[in-house]
């Protein structure tokens, strides 16, 4: 309080008034209230047009009036921010309320705001319509307009708040913006790494530079907290790979003196790598041996060190630990760092922590979330032991969501010593998707779809896809329904309802028409490996010469040209499968967009005959392993295999054998590899149309039951592009084989075709070689011979979409496959 503020406080106290001076708020405000404790018969509220009278004396209560009673009520009328001034006086012994009434806000606008929405705006400000128009939010959120801009790279943004009246104690407020140019990030440099190379780090970071592809993205922006977040990501991939002794001496911006951008400089230094020493557990509680935590932990002795494979090790034991009853135990990792070997010994001490129970948990800033989905997110609850790891366990899952902009989870002390409040802070964001994809490829042509999903479904977790697409070769619509919590357990369950049509193309001499459905399920084992179970029914048929019923001749060109065994695939007609499968994984890649380290492997095993028109079994399996290389090449190994099989004395649908081509071993055709039928290069009838087709390597792929195949390719930046570039080339050499037919060894006849021609009738058919089977009607050209290829590949991360092209060269192939030597498949999302 000022001098002059005290003097007049004095001066009241002896008359017996009360003197109150406002604050910077209100400047040079004198309010002076009655004499102390005196019963004023009325209160006089003067200036008032919008607000009731008796809702200002209302503030002041019923009397005696002391100085803190006066004094309190003026303060309430100004926290209502309904006025600009109030003064309170005091009048042959009535109170008199002078008060000056803060302007209405009719409505809103922005001017001048090309690059971001009204929509945008309107959410940042506090400011609302039909509210009073406060000058200090219009200041703050003129501010918060400006720091808005300035995190979507425009620095330069001036914004001038007007109003403009409208008589009647409204007006308009009007944000005039000036949004000035884009200033993103011209450069970014690591100074200090020698492990790792710019181009590696700059792929571990978030924030990007500015260059042509910077109208499709944001993450060009200089943005302080995306710079904070990614010092945070550097910290984590350092620690990971084995660098204890890690950190970020600086991280700087400054704006290039061109104004062309801001330069980020991080200073690192990365220190040694270390490598686990003795990794040891001590358990300090008397019915839990060391010995059976052993099997959970993450680490073992020699591996080099990672920080988070420490951080899941404290989780499993913890979990592991509280099965056996106690829900209070604490993990604590011990880290003894050698220098001189370079290795760090790694000691767990399990121990009863202090009884400390979760009293509620309050869950705040969910505007469409359900409370329950973010609840079951915890394997803890309300009257349960605390537990940190597990906690965080909750809030990372909270993250891995998706449906939330910021999550926090923090404690407030309980109504007890012994309890405390979890304090869960979320911020929902939009969760829908919208996407219009386009794309071609050598195989299925011009393709384009478009899709609806939604991964937050009416805020209860649900995820709701419906889509559809119109190529060239392939049409279909389908719709999705993912339930990720089953009968409340993490169990994932859901359906799918599709439709697909293919077109005749010149790898695949007939169409197919499918419709369908099946159901599925989801179930995590650990956080590598996970069991998924589904089943499908669904339609199929097969539609012949589509493209050939405009005159009878063409009719006859094209029934001569396919093989007897798929014509007896369409004389069933629509056949329905029935299949129950199951697929195994392990998934322990780094990244799973982009990896660069790790395995990856898949098993999966379908069994069709419930029911039904086709009985087989069908097992496959995959398996990847990338491994770094020097330079930021990448190794990439991969295995896969196949078999399938009929039973219950059932013969197999041509359909149901595997079709390989390019998927198998690069350099060949879909379709281009395995068993085909040779019978129109059998035919007597030179003249014939279908022998023609033979000379053209026009034959029918038939299928096989067994495959094989394993490849090497080498993935490697171009360095003298930009990172953001997303170009890399790559090398391969692919190895393989599809053999073993296993369609139908009796055929039906086709209602309107002649049995009785060249090709219909099996005594026209001599097969040629003793390598092919005759099956009635059908050569079967069948040779387990191993395909092989080498080639150079470009892979381009366009904003099309991802993009690879292909060229092979064949080192061995077998007689009669067909073969293509380059390949291009890409697509984008918009």
């Amino acid at each position: 309080m000022t001098a002059p503020h005290r003097v007049l406080r004095n001066l009241a106290a002896a008359l017996g008034l009360a003197i109150c001076v406002a604050g910077s708020t209100v400047a040079g405000s004198l309010v002076v209230a009655t004499p102390a404790a005196a019963q004023s018969s009325s209160i006089v509220v003067e200036g008032n047009r919008r607000v009731d009278s008796e809702t200002i004396r209302s503030y002041f209560g019923p009397g005696p009036y002391s100085p803190a009673k006066v004094d309190e009520a003026w303060k309430a009328l100004y926290a209502t921010g309904l006025f600009a001034d109030v003064q309170v006086s005091q009048s042959g012994g009535r109170i008199i309320v002078r008060v000056s009434e803060n302007e209405v806000i009719n409505k809103i606008a922005f001017e001048g705001n090309k690059k971001l929405k009204d929509e945008v705006l309107e959410g940042e400000i506090q400011s609302k319509p039909r509210g009073t128009l406060s000058k200090a939010t219009v200041q703050a959120d003129t501010q918060r307009i400006i720091e808005v801009y300035r995190r979507s790279g425009r620095d330069d943004v001036r914004v001038n708040p007007v109003t403009i009246d409208r008589g009647n104690g409204r007006v308009d407020l009007v944000f005039e913006i000036t949004e000035g140019k884009k200033t993103g990030v011209k450069d970014i440099k690591f100074v200090g790494n020698k492990a790792f190379s710019d181009w590696k780090l700059k792929d571990v970071i978030s924030t990007t530079t500015t260059n042509w592809l910077s109208f499709i993205k944001s993450t060009d922006i200089y943005d302080p907290d995306r710079v904070n977040s990614d010092q945070e990501l550097l910290r984590r991939f350092y620690l990971k790979n084995g660098y204890a002794d890690f950190r970020i001496v600086a991280a700087t911006a400054e704006l290039d003196p061109g104004g062309d951008g801001y330069v980020i400089t991080f200073a690192l230094e990365e220190g040694e790598q270390y490598r686990f020493g003795k990794v040891d557990i001590v358990s300090n509680i008397r019915d839990v041996s060391a010995d059976s935590l052993r099997r959970v932990l993450r680490v073992a002795d020699g591996q080099i060190y990672n920080a988070e494979m420490v951080e899941k090790s404290v989780e499993n034991l913890t979990i592991e630990v509280s099965k056996s009853g106690y829900a209070f135990a604490q993990v604590r990792p011990r880290g003894d760092r050698d220098f001189e070997t370079k290795k760090i010994n790694v000691l767990f001490v399990v121990e009863e922590g202090p009884r400390v129970y979760i009293e509620r948990i309050d869950i705040r800033g969910n505007t469409r979330t359900r409370d329950w989905v973010i609840r079951r997110e915890f394997d803890i609850g309300e009257g349960d032991a605390y537990n940190r790891v597990l906690v965080d366990r909750a809030e990372r899952r909270l993250r891995n969501l998706g449906y939330f902009k910021t999550v926090k989870i923090a404690t407030e002390p309980g109504s007890a010593p012994d309890r405390v409040i979890l304090v869960v802070d979320v911020e929902d964001q939009p969760t829908g998707e919208f996407s219009i994809s386009g794309g071609y490829s050598t195989s299925d042509g011009v393709i384009a779809e478009i899709s609806v999903g939604e991964k937050n479904f009416l805020g209860r977790g649900q995820y709701v896809k419906v889509s559809g697409s119109l190529g060239q070769n392939a049409s279909g619509a389908e719709f999705s329904f993912t339930e990720p919590y089953f009968l409340g357990y993490r169990l994932s369950a859901g359906f799918d309802l599709y439709w697909k049509e293919t077109n005749t193309t010149s790898y695949t001499p007939y169409g197919t028409s499918t419709v369908g459905g099946g159901l599925r399920f989801g179930l995590p084992i650990t956080d590598e490996i996970t069991l998924a179970l589904r089943y499908n029914l669904y339609q199929r048929s097969i539609n012949l010469c589509s493209d050939y019923t405009a005159t009878a001749a063409y009719y006859a060109y094209c029934a001569d040209s396919i093989s007897w065994a798929i014509r007896d695939a369409a004389a069933q007609g629509a056949t329905i499968t029935s299949a129950v499968g199951y697929t195994l994984s392990y998934n322990g890649l780094d990244n799973n967009i982009n990896p660069t380290q790790g395995l990856y492997a898949e098993f999966k095993q379908d069994l069709a005959g419930l029911g039904g028109d086709v009985n087989f079994i069908r097992t496959t399996a995959d398996v990847r392993h990338y491994t770094p290389l020097i330079y930021d090449s990448v190794l990439i190994v991969r295995g896969q295999a196949g078999y399938v099989s009929s039973w219950g004395g059932e013969q197999l649908d041509v359909l149901d054998n595997f079709y390989m081509g390019p998927n198998l071993v690069r350099g060949f055709a879909p379709s281009g590899i395995g068993p085909r039928d040779i019978a129109p290069c059998a035919a007597t009838n030179k003249n014939s149309p279908i022998y023609y087709n033979c000379l053209n390597d026009e034959t029918n792929a038939l299928g096989g039951t067994t495959y094989w195949g394993v490849s090497a390719e080498i993935q490697f930046p171009f360095s003298f592009l930009p990172k953001d570039f997303g170009m890399k080339g790559a090398v391969f050499a692919d190895a393989g084989s599809l053999f073993d037919y296993g369609g139908p060894t009796t055929f039906r006849s086709v209602p309107g075709w002649d049995k009785n021609n060249y090709y219909g009738n099996p005594s026209f058919v001599t097969c040629p070689a003793s390598s092919s089977n005759k099956v009635g009607n059908v050569c079967v050209y069948d040779e387990n011979t191993v395909r092989s290829s080498v080639g150079a590949s470009l892979i381009w991360q366009s904003p099309f979409g991802p993009l690879r092209f292909d060229y092979a060269w064949v080192l061995s192939q077998a007689a009669y496959d067909q073969t293509q030597a380059f390949r291009f498949s890409g697509g984008t999302r918009f």
